[in-house]
C-alpha cells in the first residue's frame, strides 16, 4: 500500500504501532507509536491536515481501528480498511473455531500436549492458564525478559513463511495442535497449510468486531477509492 501511494506521488504517513524492534522501512514518510486514544489520533489528523485514512491493521489490532473510526466520524474524515479476507478451513482442515483468546485459552484444557502457539507476544500471558503444555512460540523479536509460559521453545523469524519450513518447524517441535488467530492474507497462511498437511489439529480464533466502515480488499481498490472524485472534492 505505501510502495502505490509513493508511486502515484501522493503524500502519506505510514504509522508503525511500535510493537517490533526494527519496523520495516517504507517508501512514504513513517512514525512510530501510538496516538493517545480517540482524542490524540484526531488532533494528529487535525494538526497533520489528514485528508483520507487507510486503516491497514492487523485484522487483531481491533482497538486502533475502532479508534480510526470513531476519529474519522467525529473529524468527517473518509476513512477506508484495507483487510485481508479471513481464511476459511477447506478438505483436510481439523479447525475448532473459537470467539476469543479466552475460549482459545479453554479448548487447550486437558492433558500436556505439544502446541504451537502462532499468535504473537502479545497474547501468550493468558495461555500461562494451561501451564501443562510445552509450547513453541515464534516471535519476530527474542524476548527480553521471562516469559509467562513454564514450557516454552522461542523461534525468532519475520515471515512470510512458506508451508515447507513450517511443516520441518511443526515436525521437529513434535508439535500435536496449532493455535492461531484468523489473520487471512498469505503471510502467514503457511502454518495452517502445514497443519492440514500434517494432519493436526487447529484452533482458530476469530475476529474481533469492528465498528462498520468501508472495507476493501486489494491495494489497486484502495487507490481506486483515493482518486474517487467525491473524495477529492472534485
Amino acid at each position: 500500500m505505501a510502495r502505490a501511494i509513493a508511486e502515484a506521488g501522493l503524500a502519506g504517513v505510514y504509522s508503525y504501532a511500535g510493537r517490533t524492534e526494527a519496523p520495516m522501512g517504507q517508501p512514504i514518510h513513517m512514525r512510530v507509536g501510538g496516538f493517545g486514544g480517540v482524542t490524540g489520533l484526531r488532533a494528529y489528523l487535525t494538526a497533520e491536515s489528514i485528508t483520507h485514512v487507510i486503516d491497514a491493521t492487523h485484522p487483531f489490532a481491533a482497538q486502533m481501528s475502532r479508534n480510526a473510526v470513531s476519529a474519522c466520524e467525529a473529524s468527517g474524515i473518509p476513512l477506508i480498511a484495507l483487510e485481508r479476507a479471513p481464511w476459511t478451513a477447506g478438505e483436510g482442515d481439523r479447525w475448532t473455531m473459537v470467539p476469543d483468546l479466552p475460549a482459545a485459552v479453554a479448548a487447550l484444557a486437558g492433558p500436556p500436549r505439544r502446541v504451537f502457539l502462532g499468535i504473537g507476544r502479545q497474547n501468550l500471558e493468558p495461555f500461562a492458564a494451561q501451564p501443562q503444555h510445552h509450547y513453541l512460540l515464534r516471535l519476530v523479536d527474542a524476548p527480553t525478559g521471562p516469559l509467562p509460559l513454564p514450557q516454552a521453545d522461542v523461534v525468532v523469524a519475520r515471515g512470510p513463511f512458506d508451508v515447507a519450513g513450517d511443516s520441518a518447524l511443526m515436525r521437529d517441535h513434535g508439535t500435536e495442535v496449532v493455535v492461531a488467530k484468523n489473520a487471512g492474507g498469505k503471510g502467514a497462511v503457511a502454518k495452517i497449510a502445514a497443519a492440514r498437511a500434517l494432519g493436526l489439529p487447529v484452533v482458530m480464533i476469530d475476529r474481533p468486531m469492528i465498528p462498520p466502515r468501508p472495507v476493501a480488499r486489494s491495494v489497486a481498490a484502495v487507490m481506486d477509492w483515493l482518486h474517487h472524485p467525491a473524495l477529492r472534492g472534485e
